[in-house]
């Protein structure tokens, strides 16, 4: 079924699309009243429509049934160091289908650029497409920390875990292993920019408390070390949602 998606505050029994959606569902896709289609708001909301008319640049929706999901009880926070647009896109996109809670990119020492000061529309475009195709009804918190490593160990604070993800052979570091994943309430997982952590980084984000960790031998490419730790997290979750299911039944 075709899956669109709505501003949390346009939800309602009947529904208006407008822009590129209401574009993409009447002149790419050529969909007509009585057709069915999903929609989703990115705030866990997930509802059945039957279109029930098509306009030039607009499509009313009639709400059928509603399914509100509920926040995992486990979550995690991706928060990478800026760097080069190549791969942005891509970081954006499978963070929604790894179901990250938020995604913030923050100001490091080694970027090559500067962090802009608000998320881009682009941005939510991308999360939307990704959220769309897998269907995922929550949108991570898009964010950007201008303010370095003091910013982001202040914007730590709320959360139950952080962790660092750093090269191996640095003292006082953990493998990342099962006992690090998906543990209860909400997860900050830091990872470089492309060249890397300076020393003074890593040195306050660990006297701030968090546990500094590594996922082997290998020197992984940003956005490579990005999406496994998001993998793991996301597998770890799933493992024990079905462990969870099969005690049940």
């Amino acid at each position: 079924m075709h899956t669109f998606f709505i501003s949390p505050d346009l939800w309602g029994s009947h529904m208006e699309l407008l822009g590129q959606e209401a574009h993409h569902l009447g002149r790419v896709l050529r969909l007509r009243a009585g057709d069915e289609v999903l929609m989703l708001d990115g705030e866990g909301r997930e509802g059945l429509c039957r279109i029930a008319s098509v306009g030039k640049q607009s499509a009313s929706l009639e709400l059928l049934s509603e399914k509100l999901h509920a926040r995992p009880a486990s979550s995690a926070v991706l928060a990478v160091g800026w760097g080069k647009e190549a791969r942005r896109g891509w970081i954006l996109e499978k963070s929604v289908e790894l179901e990250a809670a938020g995604l913030w990119f923050w100001q490091a020492e080694r970027s090559q650029f500067p962090v802009p000061s608000d998320a881009k529309d682009t941005w939510h475009a991308s999360l939307v497409a990704g959220a769309k195709q897998c269907r995922n009804p929550w949108l991570p918190e898009l964010r950007t920390l201008p303010g370095g490593v003091d910013e982001l160990i202040r914007a730590s604070r709320d959360f139950d875990h952080c962790q660092v993800l750093v090269e191996s052979g640095l003292p006082q570091q953990d493998f990342m292993s099962e006992n690090y994943l998906a543990k209860p309430g909400r997860t900050l997982c830091v990872i470089g920019p492309e060249g890397g952590f300076s020393q003074r980084e890593i040195e306050k984000l660990m006297n701030a408390g968090f546990s500094a960790l590594s996922m082997g031998e290998r020197v992984l490419r940003w956005e490579t070390a990005a999406m496994m730790a998001l993998g793991l997290h996301w597998w770890k979750r799933e493992q024990i949602a079905a462990s969870s299911k099969g005690e049940s039944a």
